[in-house]
Formats: C-alpha cells, sequence, structure tokens
C-alpha cells in the first residue's frame, strides 16, 4: 500500500495484482483514465475537462467525467446542471453510483461532486473502495473516463492522479502556477513514482509564450526530478472563453470555430492518439471491461 497525504492509503497489493492479471487477458480496449490536475486553483482546468469531454463526445467518443474535486465540486454549475444526487451520496453509501450519473451536452455523462462537505476532502480507504466498487458495476462504461481533480497537492488530487493511466497536468503562464505544478510533479514522482506527465499550457497569448512556460518548467524539472514531461499544447484565452462561461455552455459547442475551440478538439484528439502509442498503463485501474470487471467481483 502506498501511504497519501494524512495517513490516506491506496490499496495495492492483492487487488491491484488481480487487476494487473486482467489486464493481460484477451478483451475489448479497456476504458482510457484520464486524471487532469493543476497545482493551483484559477488556471481554467475544469474548462478544460469539460470542453474536453464535449469535444470527444462529437467526435463520437463515450466520455464520462468525475468531478473529483469532492468537497468544492462545480463542473455541474460550469454546464448549466442540476443533479439531485451526487458523489456523497454514494460513498455515504445511500445511491449507487450509476444512480448518481448524469446527462451532460453532446450525450456526455457526469458524476457530480457535492459542495460544501470538508468531510469529503479526504477520502478514507474504505470510501475508495465504494467508489471502485461503484465504477465496477457500472453498466454501460464509457471509453473515456476523465477525472477533474482538485487543485493543490491534497491526498484526494494524489490518489486520484495515482488511479490514472494518464496525468494531464494543466499550467498557465502565472509564475506561482509554475511553482504549484513543480510541487505537484514532485509529491507524485518522488513518492508515488509517476514518472510521465503530459502539460497542457492554458490562457496563453501565443504559442510562443506557451512553450517558453513549458521549457521553464522542464528546465527546473530536468535539473532536480527524473521525469519526462510532454508538452500537449495549449489553448489562448480569447473573448469567447468567458463568453461561453457565461452561458453555462462548453465554448466547442456554443463557438466551434473560435481559437480556444479549435485548441480544445486538437487536444482531444491528442488524448485519443495516446492511447494508440502506448498500451494503457497505470497503477489501481478505477475501470476495465465491464464483462471481466463483473467477473473478478463474483470470483470467477
Amino acid at each position: 500500500m502506498k501511504e497519501l497525504e494524512g495517513g490516506e492509503r491506496v490499496a495495492q497489493g492483492d487487488q491491484a495484482s488481480g487487476l494487473r492479471s486482467m489486464a493481460s487477458l484477451e478483451k475489448p480496449d479497456p476504458v482510457q483514465v484520464v486524471a487532469v490536475s493543476s497545482g493551483k486553483g484559477g488556471v481554467g482546468k475544469t474548462n478544460i475537462v469539460a470542453n474536453l469531454a464535449v469535444a470527444g463526445a462529437l467526435h463520437g467518443r463515450q466520455v464520462l467525467v468525475l468531478d473529483a474535486d469532492l468537497a468544492l465540486g462545480n463542473l455541474d454549475i460550469l454546464l448549466g446542471l442540476a443533479p439531485v444526487y451526487n458523489l456523497g451520496d454514494v460513498l455515504l453509501g445511500t445511491r449507487r453510483l450509476e444512480e448518481v450519473i448524469i446527462e451532460g451536452p453532446a450525450g456526455i455523462r457526469i458524476l457530480p461532486a457535492t459542495s460544501g462537505v470538508q468531510d469529503l476532502t479526504a477520502l478514507t480507504h474504505e470510501q475508495q473502495l465504494r467508489l471502485q466498487d461503484g465504477f465496477l458495476d457500472i453498466q454501460s462504461p464509457p471509453d473515456l473516463l476523465l477525472i477533474d481533480c482538485a487543485a493543490g497537492i491534497s491526498s484526494n488530487v494524489l490518489y486520484f492522479s495515482v488511479v490514472a493511466h494518464e496525468i494531464l497536468v494543466v499550467l498557465s503562464p502565472e509564475p506561482m502556477s509554475l511553482t504549484d505544478v513543480y510541487a505537484l510533479v514532485k509529491v507524485l514522482s518522488t513518492r508515488y513514482q509517476q514518472k510521465h506527465f503530459r502539460i497542457v499550457v492554458n490562457m496563453a497569448k501565443t504559442a510562443r509564450e506557451a512553450k517558453h512556460v513549458f521549457r521553464k518548467l522542464t528546465k527546473v524539472t530536468d535539473r532536480y526530478l527524473t521525469v519526462s514531461l510532454d508538452f500537449a499544447g495549449w489553448v489562448p484565452l480569447d473573448d469567447y472563453l468567458p463568453m461561453a462561461v457565461c452561458q453555462q455552455r462548453a465554448v466547442v459547442d456554443l463557438f466551434p470555430k473560435a481559437p480556444s475551440s479549435r485548441a480544445m478538439f486538437e487536444l482531444s484528439g491528442q488524448l485519443a492518439r495516446w492511447r494508440e502509442e502506448q498500451p494503457i498503463r497505470g497503477g489501481l485501474l478505477l475501470f476495465g471491461p465491464s464483462v471481466l470487471w463483473n467477473q473478478a467481483k463474483e470470483g470467477t
């Protein structure tokens, strides 16, 4: 088991071995799980998640989004949705995970978080297992699960990053964003052996600025850490983004030809190419082909 911040643990051992064994069997393509993190708030992470989800759905993917900012979730608000239940109900055991899922724009599915519930800022081991069991019970798994992590390096952020196949980190040109992203990468690499990170620069004025910000980050990580950072792209801050936010719509849906939308579509295409470039990897997997996972639960 790996210990997270605050003494929480990520279950591995026999459970992880069993999941990895299933991965070696002949089966349909596993669900691609991408955790989207940032070192600090205010860098547009949730907006990127929402638009990646809608862009993927518009390109034919079956997308599920987990709002993993469990105490201060706002993905539903960003998209103008009003869920009746949320993940807090799942973690309390009063609702099944599939009952909480709501449909969003372009047919994406969303697992909404709670808001203002301090008890969920650090999941217990029991709650982690309850969440994993909920995923195993979903009858129609997607082909892409996007996890919108909270900002910072809380135990929840570390947990959801560890269980994902890919970690996409959102960086902005602000100096504080660079410092906080470095802290996130450092913790995940030195404590939890995560060595590969995809970086997207948000709210950059030009491609040149975005690549300059990325180079500044890699200069520091190359010197002090043993990690691999890939430049996944950049998203400009144009006038269409705040207009879409005010209307509680995804910019790729409302203004598909906007510069920011084109960047989101390109990044969505990158996600699809990642799974073609290399086999799905990861530690504990939140998702897998439903048949195999149901068999595993039944002990067959």
